[in-house]
């Protein structure tokens, strides 16, 4: 039988019941769920298994791609340079990459990049999944296109893209990758076991996708814009392939667990009062919550506040409002059901990484259970 093991401070015991309630189940295959308050580590559960057929355990060490979590740490390597004074949100990109100006892309914005509003949410040529994985070839398509929209003037969700863009800004400024900047700057300096792409000593520690039910989608008109985000088409198996692994996505290939995410990210929730060792500024860390845009995006169709890296809860309108509470809290999770949440206001940091993908966005039924019983555990309530 599937079993639940890792750490749980008393106070969040609901919060253990519910994630075993699922893990015994098999609503949950096998995940990982992870909080920190206040500096503590009060819950740091696994359970489960790492593979569909369920002979693999899900360990302290299992980790799993957690597809657009790799935004936020994406968004990150940028707020680092922003940190440092190497680059500023309203800098041009073609300051950093000359190339990108081309096809009135000249006044795009580093704050664009990060917001998706940049007007370069993908590519305007069909693209396969071994193109996408050419990132000098793929980066240089983008470079070379016009924006979908005018620079600044909406969001919509850059879905392949986000790590492409970033990635060659950070290139550009330090002359790393972004696998290699996230490594050296980020991962390292903290301890976090997060990575881009999966390094091949890790494979056997790898957890398993397993795909949600009913995976396949409706045709979308060829020329609209959904099918040029949408491009190539998502397929978790591909993900599961050693090209996908070896490969710089930084908008969607980023493996981890909830545990990893979460020593990383609470740096930044922290960021100004104790945090070690040093992520961001409070400074840098608090600019996450300037907005840069909200409206219906035009690729998810969901209600969203940006602000500069992530998502932020709104006051009753945005997609997240109804299950976080008010307050900056900013956010973003992973196609399948994956999340990460930036609770300033509270001082709380919480991660949510599986294998069984769900359909439900932006947060899964599961999730929704977990965070009610966190927030309970601190007596929120809104």
């Amino acid at each position: 039988m599937a079993q639940v093991n890792g750490s749980c401070d008393p106070q969040f015991q609901g919060v253990r019941d519910a994630f075993s309630k699922y893990i015994v189940s098999g609503e949950e295959n096998g995940a990982s769920l992870a909080v920190n308050f206040d500096g503590k580590d009060v819950i740091n559960l696994f359970g489960g298994y790492a593979d569909n057929a369920r002979t693999r355990p899900w360990t302290e060490n299992t980790i799993v791609n957690m597809f657009s979590c790799t935004k936020i740490v994406s968004a990150l390597a940028m707020l680092k340079l922003v940190d440092r004074g190497l680059v500023s949100f309203t800098d041009k990109v073609a300051k950093f990459w000359p190339e990108f100006a081309a096809n009135g892309k000249e006044n795009v914005e580093i704050g664009h990049l990060l917001s998706h509003s940049s007007g370069v949410a993908g590519w305007d040529k069909p693209m396969t999944y071994e193109d996408m994985c050419d990132v000098p070839k793929s980066t240089a398509a983008l470079a070379a296109q016009a924006p979908f929209w005018e620079p600044g003037s909406i969001s919509t969700y850059h879905c392949w893209v986000y790590g492409h863009l970033i990635g060659e800004v950070v290139r550009r400024v330090t002359g790393l990758g972004l696998k290699e900047f996230v490594a050296n700057e980020l991962a390292g300096p903290t301890g976090a076991d997060v990575q881009i792409g999966c390094k091949e000593e890790d494979w056997p520690r790898t957890s398993e996708l397993i795909p949600p039910p009913g995976i396949d989608l409706p045709p979308i008109p060829p020329d609209s814009l959904p099918a040029k985000i949408f491009n190539p088409v998502p397929n978790p198996e591909f993900a599961q392939t050693a090209l996908w692994r070896r490969s710089d996505i930084g908008g969607a290939n980023g493996h981890a667990n909830a545990a990893a995410c979460v020593r990383l990210l609470s740096k930044v929730t922290l960021a100004g009062r104790g945090a070690e060792p040093h992520v961001l500024s409070k400074e840098t860390a608090d600019a996450i919550f300037q907005e840069q845009t909200r409206g219906v995006d035009g690729f998810n169709g969901l209600y969203i506040r940006w602000g500069l890296g992530l998502a932020l809860r709104g006051e009753g309108e945005t997609a997240v409002d109804d299950w976080l509470p008010p307050g900056r809290v900013a956010l973003w999770g992973g196609w399948g059901g994956s999340l990460c949440i930036l609770d300033f206001e509270r001082k709380i940091t919480i991660s949510y990484i599986m294998n069984k993908m769900r359909l439900e966005t932006p947060v899964t039924p599961l999730a929704r259970e977990y965070l009610k019983e966190i927030y309970k555990s601190i007596d929120v309530k809104w």
